[in-house]
């Protein structure tokens, strides 16, 4: 159950930092697509990291079967960031 919460921990931390890249792409890029990418990686971080947490602390493996909707939110969010980037390239 340690490797479980370590994973949770691990990606939590790296879409913490794609945040502060969102909040800067927010202010060069500004649109809806940079925006969107800050709330899905806020919800992959909320429901994957989360269910993570919750099935290390507690065993109810009824809870990691919830975390690939928070993968499909990080995934989402990538793509969103990566949109707005590349329609700020072609702007």
């Amino acid at each position: 159950m340690l490797a479980v919460f370590e994973t949770g921990v691990r990606y939590q931390l790296i879409h913490a930092l794609a945040l502060l890249a969102v909040a800067w792409a927010c202010s060069r890029w500004p649109g809806r697509a940079a925006s969107a990418a800050g709330i899905l990686f806020l919800i992959g971080i909320v429901v994957f990291s989360g269910s993570l947490y919750l099935l290390a602390l507690t065993g109810v493996r009824s809870f990691g079967a919830v975390t690939p909707v928070g993968g499909v939110a990080f995934l989402a969010g990538w793509a969103c960031l990566a949109w707005a980037g590349w329609r700020a390239g072609r702007g």
